[in-house]
């Protein structure tokens, strides 16, 4: 008797397993290439930061500079261990909100665990405040005995409204609410955190030359660029570290967004496609109190998914910005405007709204992987440099009807701009 259609079935699937199990077994295990860390690694951020559409620091008439140089342009440049780094001068200004053109470089050899002295010789008319750039070690941190390690706050009172995605109107199933006051701390760090990226550039870590530093501070304009041949040299660093900067990973254009409108109604954010941008993505926030006086927090994000975009308002390696365009994340290169559901910031007071449009990230290594598996890789440096566009803007105020002069320099008049500096020193 020939046996049954589910029976032979099954014997022939049984058959392909046992068969592809023992083609695996008598396969010889693939090689896989051995390699080495380079021995110099070097670094480069490049940021490009608008306030209120303004590109560069506005003269604030009755404000003292100091107070509003060290609130807008100075922060804690930390290492990746999130210690406090000394001597680094204006380093770190890429991770702030620092208006204008920003710049930081890092390198490492395994020549020099301790730190280097390097020179990088960069292009005519960069304009980048210093020719050549000398990359100095800062001094080691000392971090003193019996310091507490930081630990997690106490979830404040209050609730958390959750809205996303590009709509003229709140979407089926939103906003997404969250009582702080009975969440556990899993439910408020799991929340919080969504998608994130982890810092792979420059940082004033110990043993890493930075530029700039107290010898050399970074004085970029308008003007500053990076196009064309650098070259670095110095103490444990390989001859021949030169590399070219092209126009897709020179400084970006600014990022300037528009948001004109009523908050009791949809806004609609419109911007200018910026050639060298991989993708965008959009977050706003305001706190007020609700209708029972309780605190609330309305977070907005223009990804399709629910993704709160908090930790994605940095630098994002090619790989992830592709995928992340696939899940739709991020917006895409050729999209100009996204709608903010109609209504979900009314009454709410500082609605801010933060924008960013992802450049390139370039990578080089130096010799090339060896075709050869079989070959061990022992590159001698690498090379990474990264860009993007940030801005800053009140939702429901739109920087790009000023003319770009009053974006650079406002007139006593009180412009947006102004009153936002104003609000953040308190005056």
């Amino acid at each position: 008797m020939n046996p049954t259609p589910s029976l032979a079935i099954r014997t022939l699937v049984l058959g392909i397993g046992v068969g592809l199990v023992q083609s695996a077994a008598a396969a010889p295990p693939a090689a896989q290439q051995q390699s080495e860390a380079p021995i110099a690694q070097y670094w480069m951020d490049i940021a490009t930061f608008n306030l209120m559409g303004m590109d560069e620091m506005p003269d604030m008439a009755g404000l003292p500079s100091g107070m509003l140089g060290g609130m807008m342009n100075r922060a804690s440049h930390t290492g990746r261990d999130g210690r406090q780094a000394r001597g680094v001068g204006n380093f770190g200004q890429t991770k702030w909100q620092a208006i204008g053109r920003q710049l930081d470089i890092a390198l490492y050899t395994r020549e020099r665990p301790a730190g280097t002295q390097a020179v990088q010789q960069v292009p005519a008319r960069s304009d980048l405040g210093a020719a050549p750039l000398h990359l100095v070690t800062p001094p080691s941190e000392v971090i003193e005995r019996g310091q507490s390690e930081p630990g997690y706050p106490e979830p404040p009172r209050g609730r958390i409204l959750f809205y996303w995605g590009c709509s003229p109107v709140v979407k089926p199933g939103q906003p997404r609410v969250l009582d702080m006051a009975k969440m556990s701390m899993t439910d408020y760090t799991g929340f919080m955190q969504g998608r994130s990226v982890r810092d792979r550039g420059a940082r004033a870590e110990a043993g890493h030359a930075i530029w700039p530093n107290e010898r050399e501070h970074s004085r970029l304009d308008l003007r500053s660029s990076l196009l064309g041949e650098h070259q670095v040299s110095g103490e444990g660093v390989p001859a021949g570290l030169r590399f070219q900067i092209d126009q897709a990973h020179d400084f970006m254009p600014s990022l300037q967004v528009s948001s004109a409108g009523d908050l009791r109604e949809s806004i609609t954010l419109r911007w200018q496609p910026i050639a060298q941008a991989r993708a965008y993505l959009h977050t706003a926030i305001s706190g007020s109190e609700g209708a029972d006086r309780v605190p609330e927090m309305v977070i907005w994000s223009s990804s399709e998914p629910p993704e709160s975009g908090m930790g994605l308002m940095d630098y994002i390696s090619n790989g992830n910005i592709d995928q992340w365009l696939k899940d739709r994340v991020l917006l895409p290169p050729t999209q100009g405007e996204c709608a903010i559901p109609k209504g979900i910031f009314a009454g709410r007071e500082g609605t801010m709204l933060q924008s960013i449009a992802y450049g390139s990230e370039l990578n080089l290594v130096h010799p090339p992987r060896p075709a050869d598996p079989r070959e061990v890789w022992k590159p001698e440096w690498s090379v990474r440099v990264r860009n993007k566009s940030l801005a800053m803007n009140m939702l429901g105020e739109d920087s790009r009807a000023m003319p770009s002069g009053e974006r650079q320099a406002p007139a006593p008049q009180e412009k947006p701009g102004k009153r936002l500096l104003r609000g953040l020193l308190g005056r």
